[in-house]
């Protein structure tokens, strides 16, 4: 349909393992933004995320900050916080 935009084949990438969900509702008045929903881990385990901003940066970093709730997100925070072994 489109050979001289598609003149090679697509290739496959392998698809990586999930590690996590999140399903977020973002609602908004104009002034206030309000962020309400659940992220699951690859157990199993949801937890609530909830966060609140009057601008896109102040929503984004706390949604960052509540995404720490999370078991397997809150345990690769701590690695890259920690200091890397020496050799």
């Amino acid at each position: 349909m489109f050979p001289v935009y598609m003149s090679k084949e697509l290739e496959k990438k392998p698809e990586l393992p999930v590690v996590a969900r999140l399903v977020v509702e973002i609602r908004s008045d104009g002034r206030h933004t309000i962020a309400r929903g659940m992220a699951q881990d690859a157990t199993g385990e949801r937890v609530q995320v909830e966060a609140e901003g009057s601008s896109p940066l102040q929503l984004a970093l706390a949604l960052v900050k509540a995404l720490r709730e999370v078991p397997s997100l809150a345990r690769g925070f701590a690695k890259g916080l920690l200091p890397g072994r020496r050799k």
